[in-house]
């Protein structure tokens, strides 16, 4: 480890990096399933969405707010640890190019085919509507930015927020990846390594998160995901971009992370003891007016967010870096099932709260299974046979 860890010269990248990591591709997709229930859960609990129901669940409620630490992160993490991937096999350009094909124009044709209806049911279901779609339409071509409680205009990215945001991370980190190939940037890299390898080192790397929140969080301190006034929730989600990719840019500290798990799963552990006993020991007039209180409230759920991560990596590593015959298949259909998902929920979640008596439970059951099935229906029937769709859903070409 001295040797490749050593502080005279700069440590190489392994060259042998070209096994692929099958442990980030069944993290990728167990972390957009559990994305998908936690937006189905978003009905069911006390904060805002685009339909509610009148009944709330307080357990569940307590699950996705450390759930809302992890996923998102867990994602542009592994994102990052894929961009390193795909650099080794083609060109800066090749990668621009790639990128935009691959999210730019899902993106842009999810904001006119399938943001439009979760607008449009949320206006029938708050009552600022009761028109057809066809009648409907017609305002997305207004360009007026939705707004918050179905405010605003019908034009939205909504969920696509996560597309938007790693299509501009993709493309501004290729200057800052270039410089991680050269002797100082590989200086850089050595400094991490010889940080990580210390038991525990790796949750030292916090600290970028939280230098981070101290320069922006009092400017930007809510998460809108409408890029112009979301500074500190971008720069967050780029911080662990790039910390994806220095992490799994050499094998030595593949075997680091993993072998220190136990580390970051203790960390996380009194983390979320922290977050829940804030809900229990702090009144919420100290949330609201209390700067040290809302400071440390915002540096646990940082830290949260951090040890999370790693635990879940270097468990993911350990155990679920082994492929499957069906993993290919998930792989691919991960992506275009992201982009519908929300789609299907809210038009499935509208007609149960509109037309059912179904409680909490029961309809979080009945809207998750039944939009579960419609979303593999509509990728093996409709998104996966044809090159027009594949195409649009950001898959490769057959």
């Amino acid at each position: 480890m001295q040797s490749t860890l050593s502080k005279q010269t700069p440590s190489p990248v392994l060259t042998d990096l070209s096994q692929r990591r099958y442990d980030l591709d069944w993290l990728r997709f167990m972390a957009i399933i559990t994305l998908f229930f936690y937006h189905t859960g978003m009905i069911y609990v006390s904060w805002g969405f685009h339909i509610k129901s009148a009944e709330h669940s307080l357990p569940m409620e307590y699950v996705m707010r450390w759930l809302h630490r992890w996923r998102m992160p867990l994602l542009f993490f592994i994102s990052g640890a894929g961009t390193f991937f795909a650099l080794k096999k083609r060109s800066y350009g090749s990668y621009a190019g790639e990128r935009v094909r691959r999210l730019f124009v899902p993106l842009v044709f999810g904001m006119f085919v399938i943001v439009p209806p979760q607008i449009y049911v949320e206006w029938l279901f708050r009552g600022r509507f009761s028109g057809s779609y066809a009648e409907f339409y017609p305002e997305v071509f207004k360009f007026q930015p939705y707004q918050d409680g179905g405010a605003g205009g019908a034009f939205s990215w909504h969920h696509l927020w996560f597309i938007c945001y790693l299509f501009f991370y993709s493309l501004l980190s290729i200057p800052l990846f270039n410089w991680l190939k050269k002797e100082s940037g590989q200086r850089f890299i050595d400094k991490i390594g010889r940080l990580i390898a210390r038991p525990g080192g790796a949750l030292w790397l916090v600290g970028f998160l939280l230098l981070n929140d101290v320069a922006l969080g009092g400017f930007f301190p809510n998460e809108t995901h409408a890029l112009v006034n979301d500074w500190a929730y971008f720069m967050k989600n780029l911080i662990l971009f790039w910390l994806g990719y220095v992490l799994i840019s050499r094998r030595d500290f593949w075997k680091i992370l993993t072998d220190q798990r136990r580390y970051f799963l203790i960390a996380t552990g009194i983390c979320t003891v922290i977050l829940f006993s804030f809900r229990f020991f702090v009144t919420q007039d100290e949330f609201d007016t209390s700067r040290l209180v809302i400071t440390l409230f915002s540096f646990n759920g940082l830290a949260l967010t951090w040890f999370s991560v790693l635990a879940t990596v270097a468990y993911g590593y350990r155990y679920l870096n082994v492929n499957k015959p069906i993993l290919p298949h998930l792989n691919e259909a991960v992506y275009p099932f992201y982009i519908i998902h929300q789609t299907v929920i809210l038009l499935i979640g509208y007609y149960v709260l509109t037309r059912t008596s179904l409680g909490v439970y029961d309809g979080f059951l009945t809207i998750s299974l039944s939009s579960l099935v419609v979303c593999i229906v509509v990728y093996l029937l409709l998104i996966r046979p044809f090159k027009l769709t594949r195409v649009l859903f950001g898959l490769k070409s057959k």
